[in-house]
């Protein structure tokens, strides 16, 4: 049902290329429709009807519907309603209006005034409670002061901060209550039976309104439609059934009566202007009518792509786009389209198209033949499967075709109204593509079998045999030389001189072998379509574009070159027009890409997919237009005609998540954040972003650089979010930038702090303590290591050292025992010789020699047992020494006792200590014979954990009155203690108690089992 009483206001569009653009007599002239490029959102919106709209200062465009206020920025719409926003009292929404100070009048249907500021709703407490109180319009006056006007009469005037308000016309129904400001100061109120202004609005009281002109209608019981106020001056007046223009209280200009005047059930619901000042109006049931300077207007309702004739708003945004909000069939954006379709070929696949020198254009229709088209006049060859059409410098026209079914093909020339095979061109090929004349004059014709040229009354073929790449002919060009340059589809040649030079696909070449297109420009640079992208080659340099350089399609059909001196590119993926400056400015690297535009259906061109597989294709006629074959018609622009967006897409951040939980806890505030941090251990980030250009939002190109983390700016193509998986701890920058539909970049963007701070393994100072720790442990490890080196170094010094110990003993025993003994044995020897006279001597002499022999061969016993390796362990030690005390006191006729556990542990002893103790130990027993006096002896064992001790006790005459300190300077008893002490051991000797004395000798124990 439509929304009547619900009147809106708006801001402006311009109607660039409205009309087609009109050239020499001659000169075809393009279908008249569509006029516009309409894009319909009927089902996005939480509700269809649109009742509100305006764009705010950020980009963003807000629609106010029956369930909720909606953000747009071209591509997804936000809803914002009573139950996801704090302060939104109603989820319907009637009005819409930004103030120069960036806040959002929010009008709803019966809950009052809202006004949006920093993202919070406020309630200005003014019309709750009824519909007669919802807001109707809404202006800001010269001053800064915003007015407010109710459908029940309240006037308001908001401030400094204080909204004052006072009934005017509340007395009388009115149907229409409209308010608008000039910029020249006059504010204007419209009421149904009149039009009211203030000039003086400074301090205004809306009690009181200073109001100083009243314009009634002109004819008793007419009323008052609508007032907006216009970019030049004066306002608008739609009143009575005209559209006027008013300055003062002077009508300044008169459109005419309303167009919709005898349209059933069509009245006035809003209007706008577009970016040149020209009127819009839309209507409920009639659609909208734009109108022009002169009074005339075209109508756009549902004839011509709308999608409801129910107008309740009108936005033109700043990029010149119209839109509309419908009673019913959601938002449509309105656009004029450029582009126009050659009328005798709509909804056909062409070919080919060239012009004529009288302004007519030829066109190669595969299913039509050979189509002439001039003015309003159009004749038909048939001529099966034609492929490309000619015209030569004496306006010869020339044909080419394809085999097909029983259809032979060839070149055909028009003879009279007739296409005739040409003489002689039937020996060769009958598939041809391209058709060619030179700088001379000569023909080319590329074919499926090679390139044909005429030479005189004959034809000349050139193959693979000669020199070419491939014998398939695609595409002929020649330079300001003279050089002819034959796109195959293996490759391109150079024919120079009579000698073919080929060019393929390499990192210093094409960027494919299959050559569709080639084009020498005026500067005499050379371009080559190919299947891979496009190619440039000059002063012998080649360089090659595709889409990783900015071109939306790496298939090229054909390349033209306007009059401004852009490159034009049919592709499969529509039509690119690229700057030729920023070809070479690529080509030269002062810059990393290259501008291109992309027209494609959203443009208005019937279909993005070019023909391809012609020469000629595109072609330009006298008054400026290129002409385009594609595969639903020829199609035209004029690029002079064609504005660029020259405005830099504002580039919003909209929402940042941690870990999926959204950071941004006031959403109807845009751009919001400055600053984020993310707390320890967590990791997943995600930014997302936005472009606000509603023209062509869909082909906004984004990058994006986390500044501390990425080193380039990362290429996001469409995509509008950025994810992290895992920031380290530090500070960054996330910056976005973002390009609009014609390249132009906001190189500002958008940027945000962002600060991942860290766990506190993460921190300075855990990160300080660690370093000194394993610095500390690093050092220890080395110590340790070096110590341990130097204690094994020292070991096997000690180990030598021992060694020439033990050597050196057992070198010094044998000199001071056996070699005493044997020198003994020796003198004895002689002495019985000398005595030999004497039976007696030389017998006492001979048992000294036998106790000398023996003493010596005991001594040598303990020099073995010594040395010997196997005998360090304490078990050896305690058995050899008691075996030695046995036989020494038996011999000596001492009783004597011997006290050892009947099982020894298993225990190591060094040579050292096990030397030194028995030495000791011999000592102790030697003493116990010579000097004792003793009558008894005993010895005993005592073992602990880690010493073991041997007890020597006798039962003489003592210390003979030496105390313990006497008895240590005693030189035997000196010795004893030092080899106790050299083993780490221990001796101490004491009076026994009865008479007598104790010896104990006490070494180390180095257990090596249980």
């Amino acid at each position: 049902m439509p929304k009547t009483g619900l009147l809106i206001a708006a801001a402006a569009l311009s109607l660039w290329g409205m009309a087609g653009a009109q050239g020499a007599d001659a000169t075809p002239q393009a279908a008249p429709a569509p006029a516009f490029v309409i894009r319909s959102w009927p089902d996005d919106l939480p509700q269809s009807s649109v009742i509100a709209m305006t764009q705010t200062r950020d980009g963003y465009l807000w629609l106010g519907t029956l369930k909720g206020l909606v953000r747009f920025d071209g591509v997804s719409f936000k809803v914002f309603d009573e139950n996801n926003t704090p302060g939104l009292s109603s989820s319907r929404i009637v009005y819409l209006f930004e103030d120069s100070r960036r806040k959002l009048w929010v009008g709803t249907e019966a809950a009052g005034i809202l006004l949006i500021e920093s993202g919070r709703v406020v309630n200005t407490g003014i019309g709750a409670g009824t519909p007669a109180g919802r807001l109707t319009a809404a202006c800001e006056d010269a001053t800064g002061a915003v007015w407010l006007y109710t459908a029940d009469g309240t006037l308001g005037r908001y401030a400094d901060g204080q909204l004052k308000t006072g009934p005017f016309g509340a007395q009388y129904l009115s149907v229409y209550r409209g308010l608008t400001a000039e910029k020249s100061g006059p504010v204007w109120i419209g009421v149904d039976w009149g039009v009211y202004g203030m000039s003086s609005i400074t301090n205004a009281d809306p009690s009181d309104p200073p109001v100083d002109q009243i314009i009634p209608p002109p004819v008793l019981g007419s009323t008052l439609d609508y007032v907006l106020a216009s970019r030049e001056g004066g306002y608008w007046r739609l009143a009575n059934n005209r559209v006027e223009k008013w300055r003062l209280n002077q009508r300044e200009q008169d459109l005419g009566v309303y167009p919709w005047k005898d349209l059933a059930n069509v009245r006035v619901t809003t209007a706008c202007e577009d970016q040149a000042g020209n009127l819009i109006v839309g209507t409920l049931n009639g659609g909208v009518f734009w109108f022009t300077a002169e009074g005339k207007f075209t109508q756009i309702s549902t004839n011509q792509g709308l999608s409801h004739n129910g107008v309740l708003s009108l936005c033109m945004d700043r990029e010149g786009s119209l839109w509309v909000g419908t009673d019913g069939g959601g938002l449509n954006r309105v656009r004029p389209n450029p582009f126009r379709v050659a009328e005798a070929s709509q909804g056909q696949v062409v070919q080919s198209a060239v012009r004529d020198r009288v302004g007519g254009l030829w066109m190669a229709i595969p299913w039509s033949g050979a189509t002439y088209w001039s003015g309003n006049r159009v004749r038909e060859h048939a001529l099966t499967n034609t492929w490309t059409v000619f015209v030569d410098k004496d306006e010869q026209v020339w044909a080419g075709t394809r085999r097909g079914g029983a259809w032979l093909g060839g070149l055909f020339h028009l003879q009279g109204e007739r296409f005739e095979l040409v003489r002689g061109f039937a020996a060769f090929d009958r598939d041809v593509f391209a058709i060619h004349q030179d700088r001379r004059g000569r023909m080319w014709v590329g074919t499926q079998g090679g390139l044909v040229v005429r030479e005189g009354d004959g034809w000349k073929l050139f193959t693979t045999r000669d020199g070419l790449l491939s014998d398939r002919v695609q595409a002929i060009a020649d330079d300001a030389e003279g050089n002819l340059w034959i796109g195959t589809a293996g490759g391109l040649n150079l024919l120079q001189n009579g000698r073919f030079a080929s060019y393929r696909r390499g990192e210093n070449g094409l960027p494919n072998d299959n050559v569709s297109a080639v084009h020498v420009d005026r500067d005499n640079v050379v371009w080559v379509g190919t299947g891979g992208g496009l190619a440039r080659f000059k002063s012998g340099q080649w360089t090659r574009y595709t889409k990783d350089q900015g071109l939306v399609s790496d298939s090229i059909a054909y390349v033209i070159e306007d009059e401004r001196g852009d490159l034009w590119l049919g592709s499969n993926a529509g039509v690119m027009r690229v700057s030729k400056q920023s070809l070479n400015d690529f080509a030269q690297g002062s810059n990393g890409s290259v501008a291109c535009r992309t027209y494609t259906r959203a443009d208005g061109l019937p279909t993005q997919e070019c023909t391809q597989g012609s020469q000629p294709a595109a072609c330009a006629t006298d008054d400026g237009r290129l002409w385009f074959p594609t595969i639903k018609g020829l199609v035209s622009v004029k690029p002079a005609a064609l504005q660029r967006n020259l405005l830099p897409p504002p580039v919003l951040i909209e929402s940042v998540q941690i870990e999926g939980q959204e950071q941004n806890t006031q959403s109807l505030l845009s751009g919001w954040l400055e600053a984020i941090r993310i707390p320890p251990g967590r990791e997943q980030l995600e930014i997302h972003y936005t472009s606000l250009n509603l023209a062509a939002a869909d082909r906004a190109r984004f990058k994006y650089q986390m500044e501390g983390h990425d080193r380039t700016w990362i290429p996001a193509g469409d995509s509008r979010v950025a994810r992290y998986s895992k920031l380290p701890p530090g500070d960054y920058r996330f910056r976005v930038i973002a390009c609009n539909e014609d390249g132009v970049w906001n190189e500002q963007g958008a940027s945000l702090a962002v600060t991942v701070e860290p766990a506190f393994w993460q921190t300075w100072w855990f990160r300080a303590a660690v370093a000194v720790g394993l610095l500390g442990l690093i050092v220890g490890a080395v110590y340790y290591v070096s110590t341990q080196k130097l204690q094994q170094q020292l070991a096997v010094l000690r180990q030598k050292e021992a060694l020439e110990k033990e050597r050196s003993r057992i070198a010094r025993d044998l000199h001071d025992q056996l070699g005493a003994n044997l020198t003994q044995v020796a003198l004895l020897g002689e002495m019985a010789e000398a005595d030999k006279q004497l039976p007696e001597e030389v017998e006492a002499h001979a048992r000294q020699i036998c106790q000398t022999a023996r003493e010596t061969t005991r001594s040598l016993d303990e020099i073995v047992w010594a040395a010997n390796p196997a005998n360090d362990t304490l078990d050896s030690l305690i058995t050899y020494a008691c075996k030695y005390a046995q036989d020494y006191l038996a011999l000596a006729g001492l009783r004597h006792r011997l006290e050892v556990p009947p099982h020894l542990p298993d225990a190591d002893l060094p040579p050292e200590v096990r030397h030194n103790v028995f030495l000791a130990f011999k000592e102790a027993v030697n003493n116990v014979v010579k000097h004792a006096k003793a009558s008894e002896a005993r010895i005993r064992l005592l073992l602990n954990e880690s010493t073991f001790t041997l007890e020597v006790e006798d039962d003489g005459r003592g210390l003979a009155g030496l105390d313990e300190k006497a008895a240590a300077t005693r030189n035997g008893l000196r010795n004893m203690r030092k080899r106790m002490e050299d083993i780490h051991g221990g001796f101490s000797i004491s009076a026994r108690a009865g008479g007598g004395t104790v010896v104990r000798l006490t070494g180390p124990l180095r257990r090596t089992g249980p």
